[in-house]
């Protein structure tokens, strides 16, 4: 039987003429890492501090960790972990310091707490380094060690919110790739906020979007692209003319047309044989180089998934659970 370490029930929460979060239903499997995905002002960050108790909710509620948030904050609190706004980070201390000062506020003892900070520093590639002064690092640098601060105590969820925003790209995958190698070393659920849709479909098992602090679907990646997502065929190559766009726009099955970066990508009604729209394509001279069939990405998905919302103000759970 599936264990969740977070249930929520109709869990709202309004400020003055702004309903922040609105009737949330959601469960997350223990173990999971889960993407919540939304736009600046969707709720994101409000959930996060109702779930952790930092926040009463005006309606509903909600279990973490089999804990109430309204009764059992602290209990809550103890058995999480968390890298907000504010990463924590004491910049005139050293690394080894910072982690150092925490361990004693969550009273571990000397011993198990020198052998944790060693164990997470080293793998996160900051042993070596582990003397200088945190002020003088890279934010890439700073945020592997508010990681390894909020995991110091060993909790059973972790909430991360927006963790590799302004990154380098090399930093950020450098960061995605030890925090997914972390919680699955660890065993622990992870609740993300991003805005990088590509890292929610390289790292979640479970991706929840929400708008307007509604929740517009749930499900695993595969689950919204096949539901949200209208299949599409990629064409690579050249010669794409006014003429032979305006013949694809045409025909019944195309939905639309995208130009961009040498692809044409035509988004199709449902599924369909496409070989008629390559050949057409082929008689009127285009030089295709490859042809690809799937559905849109993630990324797509999403955008489609708010934009029908805006449009109809109506959301639906496309699925409620991820297998």
């Amino acid at each position: 039987m599936e264990t969740y370490a977070i249930r929520t029930n109709q869990l709202t929460r309004n400020f003055e003429t702004v309903c922040a979060v609105n009737h949330l239903d959601m469960e997350v499997p223990a173990g999971t890492i889960f993407g919540f995905l939304g736009p600046n002002g969707s709720g994101k960050t409000t959930t996060i501090r109702l779930l952790l108790g930092l926040l009463e909710p005006t309606q509903g509620t909600a279990e973490v960790l089999g804990f109430n948030i309204k009764t059992q904050p602290q209990e809550i609190r103890q058995r999480s972990g968390a890298l907000l706004e504010f990463n924590g980070i004491y910049e005139r201390l050293s690394a080894k310091d910072n982690l150092e000062f925490y361990g004693q506020v969550w009273r571990i003892p000397a011993g198990e707490r020198r052998s944790r900070i060693k164990e997470l520093l080293q793998h996160l590639d900051l042993w070596e380094r582990r003397d200088e002064l945190a002020g003088a690092w890279s934010k890439g640098m700073k945020q592997k060690l508010a990681i390894a601060r909020a995991l110091l105590h060993h909790p059973q969820l972790i909430f991360l919110d927006e963790p590799t925003a302004g990154l380098d790209p090399v930093a950020a995958a450098a960061l995605r790739n030890d925090l997914a190698t972390l919680a699955d070393r660890e065993g622990i659920t992870v609740f993300l906020t991003t805005h990088n849709l590509a890292e929610a479909e390289k790292l979640c098992r479970l991706v929840g979007v929400i708008r307007h602090g509604r929740l517009l679907a749930l499900g695993s990646p595969e689950q919204l692209r096949s539901q949200a997502g209208k299949p599409r065929l990629e064409i690579r190559g050249s010669g794409f003319t006014h003429a032979v766009l305006q013949e694809l726009r045409a025909r019944p099955e195309v939905s639309e047309l995208i130009q961009r970066d040498g692809r044409l990508l035509i988004g199709l009604n449902q599924s369909t044989e496409t070989y008629p729209l390559v050949n057409l394509m082929v008689r009127s001279g285009v030089k295709i180089d490859e042809v690809r069939k799937g559905q849109a990405d993630l990324e797509e998905t999403f955008l489609s998934l708010v934009d029908d919302a805006s449009q109809t103000e109506s959301p639906s759970i496309l699925a409620m659970r991820g297998e």
